[in-house]
């Protein structure tokens, strides 16, 4: 009858009673299918019902991609027609996720990237921001033992999965690139990974697109070149495969890499090895580096990671 009467309301069925008659003849009373519909006014009574029993929604939907932090998720949110301030205003409520990450300040790592059907409820930032952690509680439950087992809580694994899903758009590299930062913490060596800082820079409202030699040195939990182990959370929603690689690192020795400009990066275990590798892929950014260049020179961003010596790493050491 509800749907009856909308229908009367749009002006395509004269009686409510009409629709009601037609979807109990054709059985259909259990089998509609809620959602938004487009409706012709040429379609016939007959027409409308199967459309209803189908499912034919108009779909609208925003896609979060992996990698994305809060900001980032709530201005696509944003360009879907979510008012940003009211996504944001849930993203930084913690409540949602408090029983498995007692220390999260915020919803930064748990909400899921992935494609969601925007909806016509009241609150759609907030209901946005309730289906995202509930797909992260999905996507997560399975592997709950295997964290635990781990020695590591959740906040830890989200927290190196969203460094490694920067790190690298190779799916085949995550457990490798994972197996570095891992064999990294073993040895006490800091991660020196870029999107760490440019996390840093953004939360202090400071990043343009580059990274400064002086940005090395922030004063940031967030710097990873400055202070040792993994920063205080997550710095970006990891998906499903980066946070199986650090729970599942590839059996390897690495300890450092390099890009080798092609999307793919060279991988070291010594500090020999790896020096070579930069020289060979990177050697105008390492030319840069030299003493005789201005220390506030710029160094371009154009995609994890940089490999380039730094004075904020020990004598002889580079960046990876």
């Amino acid at each position: 009858r509800d749907i009856g009467r909308q229908l009367r309301g749009l002006g395509l069925v004269r009686s409510p009673e009409i629709i009601r008659a037609l979807v109990v003849t054709r059985g259909a009373t259990a089998r509609l299918r809620a959602g938004e519909y487009e409706l012709l006014g040429s379609m016939s009574l007959d027409d409308i019902v199967t459309k209803l029993v189908k499912g034919d929604v108009v779909r609208r939907a925003v896609t979060f991609p992996e990698g994305s932090d809060l900001e980032a998720m709530a201005r696509l949110a944003a360009a879907r027609g979510i008012v940003m301030e009211d996504f944001l205003k849930a993203a930084r409520n913690p409540a949602p996720i408090r029983d498995l990450d007692p220390a999260a300040p915020d919803l930064e790592g748990y909400l899921f990237p992935d494609t969601y059907d925007l909806t016509r409820r009241p609150d759609p930032g907030a209901d946005m921001v309730a289906r995202m952690v509930k797909r992260f509680r999905e996507v997560i439950a399975p592997d709950l033992p295997r964290i635990q087992a781990s020695g590591m809580t959740l906040r830890e694994v989200i927290t190196l999965a969203s460094v490694v899903e920067l790190e690298t758009a190779r799916p085949d590299e995550r457990p490798r690139i994972a197996a570095v930062f891992h064999n990294r913490l073993r040895k006490k060596m800091p991660l020196q990974t870029d999107p760490t800082v440019i996390y840093a820079l953004k939360k202090r409202g400071g990043y343009d697109g580059n990274i400064r030699r002086g940005d090395l040195d922030m004063d940031s939990p967030y710097n990873t070149y400055r202070f040792s182990g993994l920063p205080p959370g997550p710095i970006a929603s990891p998906g499903r495969e980066a946070i199986r690689a650090v729970l599942q690192p590839a059996d390897v020795r690495d300890l450092y890499f390099v890009s080798r400009n092609d999307g793919s990066h060279q991988f070291s275990d010594n500090l020999a090895d790896h020096n070579r590798a930069v020289f060979q892929y990177q050697k105008h950014r390492a030319d840069l580096a030299s003493p005789a260049v201005d220390p506030a020179v710029i160094l371009p961003y154009s995609g994890p990671p940089l490999v380039v010596p730094s004075p904020s790493v020990p004598s002889g050491k580079s960046r990876r």
